[in-house]
């Protein structure tokens, strides 16, 4: 094999390498876990129910008022809770919430800017749901599963 075939073998050999090994962290920040504060009685909780929290459509879980919590628009927790539970890309969601503040309807959800603050508002207040990222210390919430 030549010299210059064997170094761009090589080149992409290791940028395959590269991006594979990226990969894993990828997909952790995108994954999620929806969680809730103690007192929440369910520990499962459709698909349904959580987005119509998220968008205020409803205000109980298994009998309780809950408070949702949002992460901020540019997170990618959020973008991927965004297109697996409320089904709508966040682009969408903002512009739900922008309508319905235009028509005088329900305020969208407070935002924290890191799993860590939508934790803390989640365990200080009854009735908190929140989303984190899969990585994220759970220890103080009930983590709900969401089918």
């Amino acid at each position: 094999m030549p010299e210059s075939t064997r170094s761009r073998a090589a080149a992409l050999l290791a940028l395959a390498l590269a991006l594979l090994g990226s990969a894993p962290r990828a997909l952790a920040a995108q994954e999620f876990v929806v969680v809730a504060h103690p007192s929440l009685k369910v520990d499962v909780v459709k698909q349904y129910v959580v987005q119509r929290v998220f968008l205020k459509q409803a205000d109980r879980v298994g009998g309780v008022r809950v408070t949702p919590v949002d992460q901020s628009v540019g997170s990618a927790v959020r973008d991927a809770f965004s297109k697996r539970v409320v089904r709508q890309p966040v682009i969408e969601v903002r512009r739900y919430w922008q309508q319905q503040l235009w028509a005088g309807g329900e305020r969208p959800p407070e935002t924290r800017t890191s799993d860590e603050e939508v934790l803390e508002f989640v365990r200080t207040t009854p009735g908190g749901i929140g989303y984190v990222s899969a990585a994220a210390d759970t220890f103080g919430v009930k983590v709900l599963r969401v089918k």
